[in-house]
């Protein structure tokens, strides 16, 4: 929430407000204040139009205020009112009648387009309520004048809920086959629950242990496009809840000096203040995309972009299990303005299972990724680079059709040692005035089966997050992208033969590249409950110029405490 003030005879400087503690919103960044430090009373009101908080001037910053001529700052500033709806003045009232119960800790939202752009940092990190933040990217520690020192947390709980239905209308089709949308109109729902809790071990050492609940299932069963329209959504034959183990793991911190910086608290994120400059290991269950290709303002399915192409480089065939976990080692080693990182993590022990190759001499995954952070038109901005070698027993493309020119099939040619090689780029830039953009691009060789992921090699992503900070509402978000997906030639002869992949499969194919856009806003009811909409119209859905266009409309609630 950002309070605005035009008092002319403030000079204009942002300042971290301090919180107010009977309602429990986070501190305010005032743009237009004083060099008089503001403190917050324990006063408020609520008032069918919104909140009033009340601040007095402690000691000046400054020798000398910062005034226009012939004008003196007011000995109290006047109250400063924060507009709400007002359907929701009575819940705030409810709060007032608590004023001295601390409300729960909030998951630490903020809005990926007014965070900084300087890489996937623990700020960033926070917004993706599933993953943990890259140890390698903390935050400066606050200046000890501006806030109250931060403290270590020992232990930590966080909770996360999204509920999506999806629905598109009738579409065209020359034909349908097994892996098809079906043209017919259909909707979905699907569930997602976690659970984050964690736990400081040792000095740099922690624990973390996420149980996940999900349910439901993607349009179509989850086929038919290959960046499909829901990041909430898997590639599972039983759609009733069920609860798993989604991550569960260690990571030891080891400082290398730079200066003391402190880490924001958040799912699977102790807060802590350590070396800016460190080396961090972690081992255990987690999602390969915790650690590489963290591309700050698309990355969180839960809240922003849904499209399988945009919250992450689809042409990247990133080990995982049907649910899109895995078991694995990662190293991050973060100096100042670059990080290194290098993970190995196991295959699925067949395509798109949840059974995985525990034989790291027969499948693996092995990633590279270089990350430098940078300032351009004093706005900070990101670039990352990323090589990865996939191992597994994959079947091949041109082998199948040698073998069966009419009916190919890709999985009566599995073999050991069958490898997937590509890369992977992505840039994110701040714009300003709660504006970001990224660009993503990944490539792989295409030769051999899609076997984790989904069955893109080639793809370009660009899109804009834009925060509601230009329109009064700051905790609200949209958001405006589009990917570009397509096949290598084997692949693209494979399926126009007929040949069926786990995602996509018309029973023959006019190839077009796949391009699907999408639109979405989430309005932000309180800290913890955001409502949004999504809109994705996607042309030739699974490369096939004879099938759609398709329109997709997604609802969806979440919730982050």
């Amino acid at each position: 929430m950002f309070v605005r003030l035009d008092r002319h005879h403030f000079a204009a400087r942002p300042l971290a407000l301090p919180p107010c503690g009977q309602v429990g919103h986070s501190s305010s960044v005032a743009r237009r204040w004083s060099g008089d430090r503001p403190v917050l009373l324990r006063c408020w009101q609520v008032a069918p139009g919104g909140i009033t908080c009340r601040w007095e001037v402690a000691e000046p910053q400054h020798s000398q205020p910062l005034v226009r001529a012939a004008e003196a700052p007011s000995a109290e500033p006047d109250p400063v009112s924060l507009p709400l709806p007002r359907k929701l003045a009575p819940a705030y009232a409810l709060l007032a009648a608590i004023a001295f119960v601390p409300p729960p800790a909030a998951a630490g939202e903020p809005n990926q387009a007014a965070v900084s752009a300087r890489g996937a940092e623990p700020q960033a990190a926070a917004s993706r309520p599933d993953s943990p933040p890259p140890a390698g990217e903390p935050t400066p520690a606050p200046d000890a004048a501006a806030a109250q020192p931060a403290k270590d947390e020992r232990f930590s709980v966080h909770f996360q809920a999204t509920v999506a239905t999806q629905w598109h209308p009738y579409f065209s089709a020359a034909y349908t086959g097994p892996n098809s949308m079906r043209p017919g109109t259909e909707h979905a729902t699907s569930i997602v629950t976690d659970l984050f809790t964690g736990a400081r071990l040792w000095k740099g050492a922690e624990a973390y242990f996420q149980p996940e609940l999900s349910g439901g299932r993607g349009l179509s069963s989850t086929l038919g496009v290959a960046a499909f329209p829901s990041g909430e959504v898997y590639r599972v034959g039983d759609p009733n809840p069920s609860v798993i183990v989604g991550r569960a793991f260690l990571r030891q911190v080891i400082g290398l000096g730079g200066g003391a910086v402190h880490v924001d608290p958040g799912p699977n994120q102790l807060a802590l203040t350590r070396d800016r400059d460190a080396l961090t290991l972690t081992v255990g269950k987690v999602a390969t995309t915790d650690f590489v290709d963290r591309n700050p303002f698309s990355n969180d399915p839960h809240t922003g972009f849904m499209s399988w192409g945009l919250w992450s480089s689809a042409a990247y065939d990133y080990p995982a299990d049907t649910r899109g976990y895995t078991y694995g080692v990662a190293a991050d080693l973060s100096i100042d303005w670059w990080s290194a990182r290098f993970g190995m993590f196991l295959e699925p022990l067949r395509a798109n299972a949840m059974d995985l190759e525990w034989d790291i001499t027969k499948a693996r995954g092995l990633v590279w990724e270089f990350e430098g952070r940078y300032t351009l038109a004093g706005r900070p901005g990101a670039a990352r680079v990323l090589a990865f070698v996939n191992t597994a027993h994959m079947g091949s493309y041109e082998q199948a059709l040698r073998e069966s020119p009419a009916a190919p099939d890709v999985t009566a040619t599995r073999a050991d040692g069958r490898t997937k090689v590509g890369f992977a780029a992505s840039v994110n830039q701040d714009l300003g005035g709660g504006l970001g953009a990224f660009l993503r691009g990944s490539f792989n060789d295409g030769q051999n089966e899609t076997w984790a992921f989904t069955e893109i090699d080639h793809c370009v992503a660009l899109g804009a997050v834009q925060s509601g900070s230009r329109w009064g509402r700051d905790d609200d978000e949209a958001g405006l992208a589009v990917v570009v997906s397509g096949l290598s030639d084997a692949h693209r002869h494979y399926l126009e033969a007929g040949g069926l992949g786990f995602i996509i499969g018309d029973g023959k194919l006019s190839y077009a590249p796949e391009v699907l856009a999408e639109a979405y806003y989430r309005f932000a009811l309180t800290r913890w409950a955001s409502v949004g909409v999504n809109y994705q119209p996607i042309f030739n859905p699974g490369y096939n110029s004879d099938r759609g266009p398709v329109h997709v409309f997604t609802a969806r609630v979440h919730v982050a405490l």
